[in-house]
């Protein structure tokens, strides 16, 4: 676990340089939101005279296309911006994603789970029967007996590895309720309790590609030393999972702000699939960096 440990306690948040990073995922052409928010995250970096980073997400094997990243990195160069160092992939750091989640087996922490997307849906659906999911979506299924395990895994049934909330809180004990996220904005800091418990036993390790966004994230923030991570708001509740894993891997979280979620003419939150709104698509129409700042600008208000 020395990768993400030593690394984080160079830059902790009390630290004084500012490290904030980009993370996208090469699934289609970077949109508005994604403009907003990677010059959100550099103009913070360069104001303190911080480090700002690139780390491209692609551990989604089935999504993810080499024309994509090739298009964000120039998509970025276009907008003017520039990133300290070279570009994190976390498809470089697959063994790491893997150690740490063994780590979590050897603790008991984590279980095999059979259930797929669709048997969770179909138990969420059942009018009687408890649905597994804490009544609100937070799966709380628990491993399955021994036996029963044993035969799913003879029979080469597929699995997921989910975290055991219950384990986890029994593991960190009282430091488990006094888990909190601190959130930045305008200079005002607030504090706020995690509260992890609202996830149930979330997946940490999926069947096709061996982590999970929540695992891999907490992972790479901490190897790369970042201090403030800036991203959107619908990932402000992520946080407080986040939390709950720093905790279990002994390293200290990050400062959060989570901005507003750039939307279309008809308030809806902004989608790779809808080309219109691209930054592809606004170069090919003859816009240039300077106008989308402006766009942004108009937007935000």
């Amino acid at each position: 676990m020395a990768d993400a440990r030593t690394m984080n306690d160079r830059q902790s948040p009390g630290a004084a340089e500012v490290v904030t990073r980009f993370a996208p995922s090469p699934t289609g052409y970077l949109h508005l939101g994604h403009a907003y928010s990677a010059l959100l995250n550099v103009t913070q970096a360069r104001a303190s005279g911080g480090r700002f980073l690139l780390r491209i997400e692609d551990i989604d094997r089935t999504r993810c296309r080499p024309e994509y990243e090739a298009a964000l990195l120039d998509d970025l160069a276009w907008l003017g911006i520039r990133w300290d160092g070279e570009p994190l992939r976390q498809s470089d750091r697959l063994a790491v994603y893997e150690a740490h989640l063994n780590d979590l087996r050897e603790r008991g922490l984590v279980y095999r789970c059979f259930r797929s997307r669709a048997d969770i849906a179909a138990a969420m659906r059942a009018p009687h029967a408890s649905d597994g999911n804490g009544g609100n979506g937070a799966f709380v299924g628990g491993p399955l007996p021994a036996a029963e395990e044993e035969a799913h895994r003879a029979a080469g049934l597929p699995y997921a590895w989910r975290l055991s909330m219950e384990r986890a809180a029994a593991a960190l004990g009282p430091a488990f309720d006094a888990l909190t996220v601190v959130e930045e904005c305008g200079g005002e800091r607030d504090t706020r309790p995690a509260r992890p418990e609202r996830f149930g036993d979330v997946v940490l390790g999926r069947k096709d590609s061996g982590t999970s966004y929540h695992l891999a994230s907490v992972l790479d923030d901490a190897a790369q030393g970042v201090t403030h991570v800036t991203r959107g708001l619908d990932l402000r509740e992520a946080a407080g999972l986040h939390a709950l894993l720093y905790a279990l891997f002994g390293l200290s979280p990050p400062v959060y702000h989570h901005h507003v979620l750039i939307t279309d003419d008809t308030g809806r939150r902004l989608a790779k699939r809808n080309r219109a709104a691209t930054l592809r698509a606004m170069r090919e129409a003859g816009m240039t960096a300077d106008d989308v700042r402006a766009t942004l600008r108009m937007r935000m208000g």
